[in-house]
């Protein structure tokens, strides 16, 4: 059975200890939760249908309007009197999701002019094209941590593994990674992405390699100055001596503990992460126009000033989501200070 090291549980004691990180977690998973489950949430096709004895599961299958008694051979709008006529008149019903709206479903039956106030069929009132609010703010909170998630995975693996080799070899390869760093991170990467996105059209994975090649950097030299430190250190001479091997050395002996001071680090990589996508998309450089985001809620809020509502729920938005992960961020860093 899997035990925890003394030092990993008394690591674990001091962030439980930090009140504050450690609820801060907790909210953040359970909102990641939450977004992960978006469909359930919001959406506009019904969760389930039933018609004629049968179960219909709309938002996992594509239907017809003639599987409900229609007479056309295309989707069916669900939230249309005549599909409700069709599946009511058969005993039927639909069960709904808590937002009957996607990210870009459009509200053709609003009462006031779009972007229309918070009211009790759109929660947070609707934008400039009579969409939900939202449920774009859901849908956009869940790309905006799921790619600073993947980005910060991405980063650790490249940056540890530079500054380690830098580190561990010292002499050439130190030197000349050096400079190759300090050149890399000379390049103005927002002129980059404007340059690029007039030859390619922004997408997710586009920006995520792209924003992967710069923001490793920002781990090198914590690596690469424990890497410096650890491997002069007595044990790993001796490691050496009895002829374990360079990988195994770094792999065992030197990386974990490197990993200490990396590992503080991650939650303001997160945190970076997901304002620069926000910058990206108020620009109009990011995620493909209609999609979910933070950013171009923002930009709506900036075009629409009589729509206070918009400006509220982005900086209520995105408040919370950087306040927890700069919480958690202070937790962590608490947690593996040496002096503790």
């Amino acid at each position: 059975m899997f035990e925890f090291s003394p030092q990993s549980r008394r690591r674990m004691a001091l962030f439980k200890a930090n009140r504050r990180g450690w609820w801060s977690l907790w909210i953040f998973v359970a909102l990641l939760v939450i977004c992960l489950c978006g469909e359930l949430i919001a959406n506009d096709r019904p969760l389930i249908v039933s018609y004629q004895g049968n179960l219909y599961y709309p938002t996992l299958h594509q239907y017809v309007e003639t599987d409900f008694g229609g007479e056309l051979p295309f989707e069916p709008d669900y939230a249309s009197d005549y599909v409700r006529n069709l599946i009511q008149s058969q005993g039927g019903w639909m069960l709904w999701a808590p937002i009957p709206f996607s990210y870009d479903t459009i509200n053709y039956d609003l009462k006031a002019p779009s972007p229309s106030p918070p009211s009790a069929r759109n929660w947070l009132g609707t934008d400039d094209q009579a969409r939900d609010v939202m449920a774009r703010v859901l849908f956009g909170t869940r790309v905006s941590i799921l790619f600073a998630l993947l980005l910060t995975a991405i980063s650790t693996v490249i940056g540890v593994f530079a500054g380690a080799i830098q580190g561990y070899y010292g002499g050439m390869a130190d030197l000349i990674g050096q400079r190759l760093q300090e050149i890399w991170s000379g390049l103005p990467v927002l002129y980059l992405l404007i340059i690029l996105s007039g030859f390619v059209e922004p997408s997710f994975g586009w920006l995520l390699g792209i924003m992967a090649l710069f923001s490793w950097l920002a781990l090198v030299d914590v690596v690469r100055a424990e890497c410096l430190r650890g491997r002069n250190l007595e044990y790993v001479k001796a490691a050496r001596a009895l002829g374990l091997t360079d990988s195994a050395l770094l792999l065992r002996h030197i990386l974990p503990n490197a990993m200490t001071s990396t590992l503080t680090y991650l939650p303001f990589i997160v945190t970076g992460a997901i304002a620069t996508l926000t910058a990206l998309d108020f620009l109009g450089f990011g995620m493909p126009a209609g999609s979910a985001s933070l950013g171009e809620l923002i930009g709506q809020a900036k075009r629409n000033l009589q729509a206070p509502w918009l400006g509220l729920t982005a900086f209520c938005s995105l408040a919370l989501i950087l306040s927890l992960l700069v919480f958690i961020g202070e937790a962590c860093r608490d947690a593996f200070d040496p002096r503790t």
